[in-house]
């Protein structure tokens, strides 16, 4: 015996042999826990240093670079550097400045690179070492790493600007790198022992975790645990009872594969809780009550299992289950009639899941008939009244019900005799059961519909084809939601021999139920659908505005779901200017269309003042800000908001000018346009995104970027709605659109039309609003300008100049009033304005004169008195002009009148004006 009891010992591992060593599980998981964790702090050490080091060489640059910044434009500095000594005027401050930094030098250098000033005064004079031509020639503050005399260091190079934009000089200034590594060397004594002690609190957790995987696995190695595991999953899974194992969070664990077979569940539910398994629901219930159970009898789909449940702690504690089961369903004597019951009650779950799953009239009845057929009826047929396929409320007179229109048909057959979709339905016969159902207001079942007498009265010969064909029982039932007739759906039997009965009544009015409340929800969506549809088309713009910079072409299409919010203006502005306008209000319906109207119409009164587009989103974003404020107030204010605010909205505004080319861009919360080049380039050019409009944070301003378009550029303007939709995000929407754009040869017409053909989805869920411009540039030979001096005597020459350009230009009609025009606006400029001041003459639908100059102080139009002297220049103006303004730039202003040409000999009836001349020496 004892040689037995020996080797047997040593096959399963004797407790002396399982406690010690590497041999066994927990000894080799604290094996490589210590590994693991000597691996990683290394690692962590390694990087941590070279982080250091790198956070350090930044941080030298940052401050070098900033120190260097604010003493080049310290006030003062280009007039030290003109100074006739610049090394005794700069170099007390550039010492002080060094030493209340922190840096280790900074220097004051030429244009050439002489230092005239440098913390080493024996320096003073040299040329400092390096290249300097990307802040002397370029411009450009930099920072570099410096190897060189005197020291190697991080250094930053700032150049001095003077008023006039000349460089005069530049500032360097830095870290030498031995500075930079006696920091790091302080460092790395701390960065050691935090990873020694790491080290030691990684070792010190493994060993615990070894200590206590070793009490758990009883000391055993990875060879007896698998044969173990092997000998259990053998026993368990050869029994022909199932067995479903789940642990103290009623998550499941294991299940056999008896288990599966009878519940269906798959080895990747492991882990899922038992609600999450496709179970009865009274299995669920058992399962998370813990409760012992035996022979329960369980259903599952259509089996019968005897289940018992006990605890995997005996002692009552909180525990995991156990449950076996056993199929009985051969035991189980179950009857036809249940066989039925559960059939219609699957098919009314069908019904719930299957009716309604558009918000369109029309594939809801179709879905009530396909749902029908062939598990209830044969053929099925559903009419409703028009007011209801219009999306308009029904009438509840009894007349309005005795016509409908036939809307869905399904059937086993093609060749039946019914009639088909579209056919009014008339019941005049107040005897046929359609008529009875409606009047009595539930379902009416013909068992022989032969002996019908009603409705083989009210028509014929359609009953008699009908009957041929061997319908042989009818059951009618009327759609009513809110207690108002929406129509009716009638189910026929053919081929199955057995007629409705009685019995069937409750189910079909369940089912008529059940769609009727589908179709009222999908006819009020249509009405809303189409009232937001109408409204926003009557707020979008119908004719584009006639102007000559952009050759335009646009779309819009309204979501599926709903109405949005999107929109898209072209707004002609002075100067042959014209602005291109996109945005998106978040939402669908009506409150997003009108919302949409209101903010349209903000862009087109602010657009008016003729502001950057940075500056009208700044307004639009205040309005928007002030409306949210004033719907803010009130006892109901937090439903108001919620309902009729307009946070949310995007908006996209550009101005193209096609003078010089240069597009203005700026964006609130928008997502940016495409820009294609002549030879098909396409670019997403970027911007600022700024924040959507309407959020209360006004004083983050708006930021606007500068495009130059050559001439035959197409800029693409569009809502997010165009690029994102179901099964595609907005980067494969961007590439798809990129694609779409790469071809020269369309116009903006044929454009639109290449974008939604390849991005558009059968059924979008959000509005899509698309603006495709093309850029004209206008001719140089009908741009003329000038540069006047600040003196009276320069208006004259001007004037005649402007006049000899008319006459090249064939406008010798519009001479007169154009000289009048220019002689009051350069006189005013001349006198009130500031340098410089220039005229510009634009040809193009209009004569275009623009007098620009620095000063920002705009004048106002007045009505002179009889003995005033002057007063009378810009009434003039106003008379003569077709329309004029006032437009700001970023330094002065542009006052502008635009003539209507071809308008000869149609000067307004005014005042005598003096000769043009004279006019020079009134006052506004």
């Amino acid at each position: 015996m004892t040689p037995r009891g020996g080797a047997r010992g040593r096959g399963r591992g004797g407790p002396g042999e399982r406690g010690t060593g590497l041999r066994s599980l927990a000894g080799q998981v604290f094996a490589l826990e210590a590994l693991i964790a000597l691996l990683v702090i290394a690692a962590a050490v390694f990087v941590t240093f070279y982080q250091a080091r790198s956070d350090t060489q930044r941080d030298a640059r940052v401050r070098s670079l900033a120190v260097a910044e604010a003493f080049a434009k310290a006030p003062g500095m280009d007039a030290a550097l003109a100074s006739p000594d610049p090394t005794a005027a700069l170099q007390g401050r550039a010492e002080a400045t060094r030493r209340a930094t922190g840096v280790d030098f900074i220097a004051v250098l030429s244009p050439d690179g002489v230092r005239y000033t440098d913390s080493q005064p024996e320096l003073i004079g040299r040329r400092a070492t390096g290249d300097f031509n990307q802040a002397v020639v370029d411009g450009e503050s930099y920072t570099e790493l410096f190897h060189g005399a005197p020291n190697d260091a991080v250094r930053a190079v700032v150049p001095v600007v003077n008023d006039q934009g000349r460089i005069v000089g530049m500032v360097t200034s830095g870290v030498e790198v031995e500075n930079i590594s006696e920091a790091l060397s302080d460092r790395l004594p701390l960065l050691v022992g935090a990873a020694a002690g790491a080290l030691v609190i990684a070792v010190g957790g493994a060993a615990l975790v070894s200590r206590r995987l070793r009490r758990q696995t009883h000391g055993l190695g990875p060879a007896e645990m698998t044969r173990m595991k092997e000998h259990h999953e053998a026993v368990l899974h050869a029994v022909r009872e199932g067995v479903l194992i789940v642990d103290a969070d009623r998550r499941l664990l294991l299940a056999n594969d008896e288990a599966r077979r009878l519940l269906g569940v798959t080895p990747d539910m492991e882990r899922r809780h038992v609600s999450e398994l496709g179970l009865d629901p009274r299995t669920v219930e058992l399962l998370e009550s813990g409760r012992a159970a035996t022979d329960e009898v369980h259903r599952a789909g259509d089996r019968l299992l005897a289940v018992s449940v006990r605890p995997t702690a005996p002692d009552g504690s909180e525990s995991g289950s156990v449950m076996t089961m056993r199929d009985t369903t051969e035991l189980a004597a179950l009857t036809g009639r249940a066989a039925v019951a559960r059939g219609r009650l699957q098919l009314l779950y069908e019904a719930g899941v299957r009716i309604g799953t558009t918000l369109e009239v029309v594939r809801t009845a179709e879905e009530l008939a396909e749902v029908a057929v062939p598990r209830f009826a044969d053929f099925a047929t559903v009419e409703l009244l028009e007011p209801v396929l219009r999306g308009e409320e029904p009438t509840a007179s009894a007349s309005a019900t005795t016509e409908m229109r036939r809307t869905a048909l399904s059937g086993l057959r093609p060749d039946q005799p019914l009639q088909p979709v579209g056919d009014i339905v008339r019941f005049d016969v107040a005897s046929t059961p359609m008529a009875t159902a409606l009047n009595a207001g539930h379902a009416v079942v013909q068992s022989e519909l032969a002996s019908a007498e009603g409705w083989r009265e009210q028509d014929p010969e359609g009953a008699a084809q009908a009957l041929a064909f061997g319908m042989h029982s009818l059951l009618t039932v009327p759609l009513l939601a809110r207690g108002v007739v929406l129509g009716m759906a009638n189910f026929w039997r053919a081929d199955t021999p057995e007629p409705f009965g009685e019995e069937d009544l409750s189910f079909a009015e369940e089912l008529a139920a059940r769609a009727a409340v589908a179709i009222d929800n999908a006819r009020r969506f249509t009405r809303e659908h189409a009232m937001a549809v109408t409204l926003q088309r009557s707020l979008l713009p119908r004719v584009l505005p006639d102007q000559s910079a952009v050759e335009v072409a646009y779309r819009y299409l309204p979501a599926k779901a709903g109405v949005g919010g999107d929109w898209f203006d072209v707004i002609p502005l002075p100067g042959a200017r014209v602005a291109l306008v996109v945005g998106d209000v978040v939402g669908h319906g009506l409150h997003a269309a009108a919302t949409m109207g209101r903010l349209r119409t903000a862009v087109h009164n602010f657009s008016t003042l003729d502001v950057p587009p940075d500056e009208l989103l700044g307004h639009l974003d205040e309005l928007t800000g002030r409306i949210e404020n004033r719907d803010a107030e009130g006892p109901d204010a937090e439903g108001r908001r919620r309902e009729e605010g307009i946070t949310g909205a995007t908006c996209l505004y550009a101005i193209y000018d096609p003078a010089s080319g240069l597009c203005t861009v700026a964006s609130a919360g928008h997502p940016g346009p495409a820009l294609v080049g002549p030879d098909g380039r396409v670019e997403f050019p970027e911007l600022s995104p700024g924040l959507p409009l309407g959020l209360g944070l006004g004083d983050v301003p708006f930021e606007a970027t500068e495009l130059r378009l050559p001439e035959g550029s197409k800029l693409v303007l569009f809502t997010d709605g165009l690029l994102e939709d179901r099964g595609r995000d907005l980067d494969k929407g961007l590439a798809l659109l990129r694609s779409t754009l790469a071809r020269p040869d369309r116009n903006p017409e044929e454009t639109c039309a290449d974008v939604l053909a390849t991005l558009l989805s059968p059924t979008p869920r959000d509005d899509i609003a698309l603006l495709v411009a093309r850029t004209r540039l206008l001719d140089r030979e009908r741009i003329a300008e000038w540069e006047v001096a600040r003196d009276p005597s320069a208006v004259s020459p001007v004037r005649n100049a402007a006049a000899a350009k008319l006459s090249e230009w064939g406008l010798d009609g519009l001479a007169f009033t154009a000289e009048l025009v220019l002689s009051e606006l350069i006189t005013n400029a001349v006198r009130y304005g500031a340098d410089p001041v220039r005229v510009r003459l634009l040809h193009d639908r209009t004569l275009i004169c623009e007098v620009s100059d620095g000063s920002s102080t705009s004048p106002h139009l007045r009505h002179a008195a009889a003995t005033d002297e002057g007063g009378r220049g810009l009434y003039l103006v106003a008379q003569y002009a077709e329309r004029w303004g006032t437009r700001y730039g970023r330094r002065g202003k542009t006052i502008w009148a635009e003539l209507r040409v071809g308008a000869d000999g149609a000067e307004p009836v005014v005042t005598v004006v003096p000769d043009l001349d004279a006019l020079e020496d009134l006052a506004w």
